[in-house]
């Protein structure tokens, strides 16, 4: 596997401005020279070099990014650490792209990166296809499958204590989500499901279920196969008993 970290950075500070960085950030399962053979064909503007590749095997690459901060070297035995790797808070929402976004909206979202005054401010675009594309949207629970160009997570961490630093970053994050309403996907407008985003919906507090109040965002997370999600819900966990916010619903007549 070659590991291809072109740029390193995140939102960072100099002095009291805050500059945004991009960071590219690349997996290939083969080897660097098949890697570069094309790359040179289809993207030559990269300049990619040989000597800028890595390669590993696949738990090796775990080690290397799985902690972010892509440090090398370390034992394989670093993974049965089941210490938290952040700590803080956390704040993650989530979009997906079917249209090309204009270079007007990719400058604006620029812009309101350079202008804001929070760090740990995040976008991240990964993008879809391939594989992904060949395998039919109802095939496994997760449907997000053709017709998707990439997929945005926006992220906002912090650490200061207090009610207005936790409002100052979740006015951030919803003010750029809404920003980016006309260039996502629509009816329903998706979300990717491990960015768990309680803004779009959640279960009763006591832990009822209501399949009314799930489909809003079950639809989002899960697209058609959110009913088949609840038949096998009911045929396996009649009586709820694995739950969370946003949990598949039981089907009870007085829930409807």
């Amino acid at each position: 596997m070659i590991v291809d970290d072109h740029i390193g950075g995140k939102i960072s500070a100099q002095g009291d401005k805050i500059n945004p960085i991009a960071l590219f950030f690349s997996l290939f399962l083969g080897k660097a020279d098949e890697l570069m053979a094309i790359l040179n064909k289809t993207f030559p503007q990269l300049g990619l070099t040989k000597e800028e590749c890595k390669e590993t095997s696949w738990i090796e690459s775990v080690v290397y990014t799985g902690n972010g901060l892509q440090i090398e070297d370390q034992p394989l035995e670093v993974l049965l650490n089941r210490t938290p790797l952040a700590t803080g808070n956390i704040k993650m929402k989530s979009d997906y792209v079917k249209e090309p976004i204009p270079k007007a909206t990719i400058e604006e979202i620029w812009q309101r990166l350079e202008s804001q005054d929070i760090e740990g401010a995040n976008l991240v675009f990964v993008p879809y296809g391939g594989r992904m594309s060949q395998i039919s949207d109802s095939e496994i629970p997760f449907s997000h499958r053709a017709g998707n160009l990439y997929k945005i997570g926006y992220l906002t961490g912090w650490f200061e204590p207090g009610v207005n630093a936790e409002k100052t970053h979740l006015n951030w994050i919803r003010d750029i989500y809404g920003y980016m309403t006309p260039f996502v996907s629509k009816s329903p407008r998706a979300a990717y499901v491990n960015y768990r985003d309680l803004d779009i919906g959640s279960n009763s507090k006591y832990g009822k279920t209501s399949y009314k109040r799930a489909r809003v965002w079950g639809l989002k997370y899960f697209g058609n196969n959110f009913n088949r999600m609840v038949y096998v819900k009911n045929k396996v966990d009649p009586y709820n008993f694995f739950r969370h916010e946003q949990s598949i619903p039981v089907l009870l007549k007085h829930k409807i």
